[in-house]
This record gives C-alpha cells, structure tokens and sequence, in this order.
C-alpha cells in the first residue's frame, strides 16, 4: 500500500516529462537566452516593437523553412531553395510589366514556377531514383543559369506589384502581414502533418520507406508532391522578399539555404527524417532569426554566420544520428 503511494508520483512525473518535446524546449531556452543576451547590447531587444520587428524578418524564413521540413521529414534534402526562391521573385517580379493582368497574376505565376522546378526534383528523387542532394543541386544550377541568361547577368529592372508590397510590407491592425502570412503557412503546415493521410504518409516514409511501401502508401506520389510544395513555398519566400524590398535581385535565395536547414533541425526535426513538429520549426526560425540580429550587433562578418549555421547543422545531425541508431 505504502509502496504503492511512493511509486505514484514518480510515475507522474515521468508521465509528464514524457510529454516534453525536449529539442523544442531547448530551442525556446535559447531564444530566451539570446534576448537576455542580446539586452546587454541594448535594452531595445526585450521592447515589443523589436520583437514584432524580428517576427516581420523571420516570417520570410520561415515561409522557406516550412517547405524544407517537408522534404527533410522525408529523410531527403533540398539544395535548389537558394534559386528556386529567386526564380520566384524574378519571375513574380516579371509578371507585373503585362501591365494590370500581369499584376493579377503575378504571385500565383511565381509560386508556380517554384513548384514546377519542385517537380523536377520530386520525379528525380521518386521515379528516377536519383540521390536528392545530386538532382537539386543540379535544378538548381540549371535555374541559376535560366535566371542569368534572362537578365543578361544583371540585376532585373522588373519592380514587385503592389499586391506583392502589401503582403511583404503592409500592416493589419499594427501586425506586419509578413507575419500573418507565416501564421496562416504555419496553421497549413501542422493541419497537413497532423490532420491527413498525406502527413502521415510523409512521416512513414520518413521512419522507413519500403515499409510504408508495403502498407500501401504510394510513396513516389507522395515524395514528388512534398518536393513540389517545398519548390512553391521556396518560390513564394522569394515573392515576400521581391515584395518587401520593392524588387528581385541576383542570388536573393543564397543566404537561406543553410538558415532554413538550421531552423528545421534545430527545431527538433530529425534529417534522417520521420520525426519532428512544427512548433520546433518555429522555434528554430525565431532561434535563427535572433541569432542573425545579435550576430550583426556584435559585427560578425558574413562567412562567421556561415560557420555557425554549418556548425549548428553538423552537431544536431550528429545527435540524432546516434538517437536513431540506438533505436
């Protein structure tokens, strides 16, 4: 009796404890840690307007990363992001000189871009069995060429639409739209995950593919789709930032590639994949995104940036290789 009623709360505490997403719990610890300590350098980091601030610049990031946690639930990579988000603003962008019918359909004529190039990649990867790290870096070099040959290797001369500016700049009631776009991208996301066949399908995969093969997931379809969308959202990362700085430009995806990796696997996804949730890519978006505004307070030059996010990547990779081989 007495040993029952000793054994009781340790079994609650462990019921509890259970339930604590310890990758997400330690991504949230950073990002109170970070604005504590980015305070010292200015009582501005903990004031609301800065925080807003932050969220408006991490919603672009985000919008990218909830298309690379797709593909890495997959167990599979993505390294076309970079210019399937500036195929999506160049060509966004572009839409808008056909005067106001381009205007109308400049933001869906982007996205689709970004979700055809997503297509080459998923036929590589399901159909053609080619490795996702091989077929979209080549996508990507191939739309890096398409891209310099259209603009004769100059920065395009096309201005964002005023649908693209109010959805990347405008306001709602004191809240940046950029957000609210993040916000409505981010509810999709955990519905897809948590509420379809297609979500479970994606973390079946993820976990072992011959076996949801064998449980009757049509598992190319399923791989091609999730390419496909994480090319849409790439794209449609690229119409915010076309949006936001009033028109595309070279190269505007590279500095997202690897920040949108880091905010996936630091948020608790497992690159080997079948294993994360949403809520971690939040936290490692706001993680990143904080990081990168401590990291120009304190005037780390651009390739320090580089390595930290390499080094991030590399640690967790190595954290959860091991977590699942002792599975």
């Amino acid at each position: 009796m007495t040993t029952d009623k000793l054994d009781a709360p340790a079994t609650s505490r462990t019921n509890w404890t259970s339930r604590i997403d310890l990758p997400v719990a330690t991504a949230f610890g950073c990002i109170i840690l970070l604005l504590l300590v980015g305070s010292l350098y200015s009582p501005n980091f903990l004031s609301p307007e800065y925080l807003l601030q932050q969220l408006k610049v991490g919603a672009f990031l985000g919008v990218i990363a909830t298309g690379m946690m797709l593909v890495i639930l997959l167990g599979q990579i993505d390294l076309s992001v970079p210019w399937a988000v500036t195929l999506g603003a160049m060509m966004a962008s572009a839409a808008t000189a056909y005067g106001p019918m381009g205007e109308v359909f400049a933001i869906p004529f982007g996205v689709l871009c970004g979700v055809l190039m997503g297509l080459v990649n998923g036929i590589g990867v399901a159909y053609l069995r080619i490795p996702s790290m091989i077929i979209t870096l080549a996508v990507n070099a191939v739309a890096q060429g398409l891209m310099v040959a259209y603009t004769g290797g100059f920065a395009p001369q096309d201005s964002a639409s005023p649908a693209m500016r109010y959805l990347a700049a405008g306001t709602i009631l004191g809240v940046p739209n950029a957000v609210i776009v993040w916000a409505i991208t981010g509810a999709v996301a955990v519905f897809l995950l948590g509420r379809t066949t297609f979500g479970r399908a994606i973390y079946g995969i993820g976990n072992k593919e011959a076996a949801a093969y064998l449980s009757g997931v049509p598992t190319q379809r399923v791989v091609m789709i999730a390419f496909a969308l994480c090319g849409g959202l790439a794209a449609f990362g690229g119409v915010l930032l076309a949006g936001y700085a009033g028109k595309a430009a070279q190269s505007m995806g590279d500095a997202y590639l690897l920040p949108a990796i880091a905010a996936v696997v630091l948020g608790g996804t497992s690159i080997l994949g079948g294993r994360g949730n949403y809520l971690g890519t939040v936290a490692g978006v706001i993680l990143i995104t904080l990081l990168q505004s401590i990291l120009s307070v304190m005037q780390i030059a651009e390739f320090g940036r580089q390595i930290i996010y390499g080094a991030v990547i590399i640690v967790m990779l190595l954290l959860y290789g091991r977590e699942r081989t002792g599975r």
